[in-house]
C-alpha cells in the first residue's frame, strides 16, 4: 500500500517590524491573533506577544554576540511545529526577508513540503528615517541606499566589504561603527560627512545620535539596544529658517 503523506501545518513568516507594537501590519497581527504557536526572535517584544495571548511562545531569540539558538534548530523546530500544530508563526523583527535569515528556514520547510507563507515587516531603516524625519532619498543629493550588516554566517570570513552608494545604511552596527567609519574614510569620503544612529528604535527608550563620520570612528559607547546606523549627504540635518 502506497505510504500516506504526512499532514502538516501551515507556517507563516511574519515581520513583526521595528518593535512598537503599532507597527506591525494589520494581516501580521490578524494571523498572530490565531496562532497556535509563536517562535519569536529576541528583538519581539513583550508588547508584541500580547497579541497572542491564545498561543504557546517559544524564544528562539538570535542576538550579535551573544549565545542563542542555533539557526540549525530553529529550522528543526519549525517543522516539528509544522507536525504538531495547525497554525504555525515564525515572528521576527523587521522584515523576514532582509537579514531574517528566511532562506535557511524557507529551504527546511519547503523541503518536507511544509506550506509557507510570508507577511512583510517595516523594516526598521525605514522606521528609522521616518523617526529621525530624515528622507533616505533627495533629489539631486541620493538617489541609491544600500542595506549592510558586519555579521557573518558561522565559519565565515568577517570581511567588511561596503557598496558604493549615496546613502549607506548598516544593521546591526553598534559594535562596527569604528571599523565601517574607518574604511569610508579610507575610501576617500569626508569626514563631515553626516551620520545618524537610531538605537531602539520605535520603542520608548528610542535614542537619536547625529554625528559626522569622524565622530563615529571615535566608536558610539555603550549602547543597550540594537543600533541602525545612517550614512550619507541625505542625512544631512535641515535648515529650518524662522521669520
Amino acid at each position: 500500500m502506497p505510504q500516506e503523506k504526512k499532514a502538516y501545518g501551515k507556517v507563516y513568516l511574519i515581520g513583526a517590524g521595528p518593535g512598537a507594537i503599532d507597527l506591525i501590519t494589520v494581516r501580521g497581527a490578524r494571523i498572530l491573533a490565531q496562532a497556535d504557536v509563536v517562535l519569536h526572535d529576541a528583538l519581539v517584544t513583550p508588547e508584541m506577544l500580547t497579541l497572542c495571548p491564545q498561543a504557546e511562545k517559544i524564544s528562539v531569540g538570535k542576538r550579535s554576540g551573544q549565545r542563542s539558538t542555533a539557526q540549525i534548530a530553529i529550522n528543526q523546530l519549525l517543522i516539528e511545529c509544522a507536525e504538531k500544530y495547525q497554525l504555525i508563526v515564525r515572528l521576527k523583527g523587521g522584515d523576514p526577508m532582509l537579514f531574517g535569515r528566511a532562506d535557511e528556514e524557507l529551504q527546511a520547510l519547503e523541503t518536507h513540503g511544509i506550506a509557507v507563507e510570508i507577511v512583510p515587516g517595516i523594516t526598521t531603516a525605514f522606521a528609522a528615517a521616518a523617526a529621525t524625519q530624515q528622507p533616505l532619498t533627495k533629489r539631486g543629493v541620493a538617489r541609491s541606499i544600500a542595506f549592510f550588516t558586519s555579521s557573518t554566517a558561522p565559519n565565515q570570513p568577517d570581511q567588511l566589504t561596503l557598496p558604493d552608494c549615496d546613502t549607506l545604511i548598516q544593521y546591526m552596527g553598534g559594535r562596527e561603527a569604528i571599523i565601517t567609519a574607518q574604511k569610508l574614510l579610507e575610501q576617500g569620503r569626508s569626514p563631515r560627512l553626516p551620520v545618524v544612529v537610531v538605537e531602539n528604535c520605535s520603542l520608548e527608550s528610542q535614542r537619536i545620535m547625529r554625528m559626522t563620520l569622524h565622530e563615529l570612528e571615535q566608536g558610539l559607547g555603550e549602547c543597550q539596544g540594537p543600533v541602525l546606523v545612517m550614512i550619507g549627504e541625505a542625512l544631512a540635518e535641515r535648515s529650518t529658517s524662522k521669520k
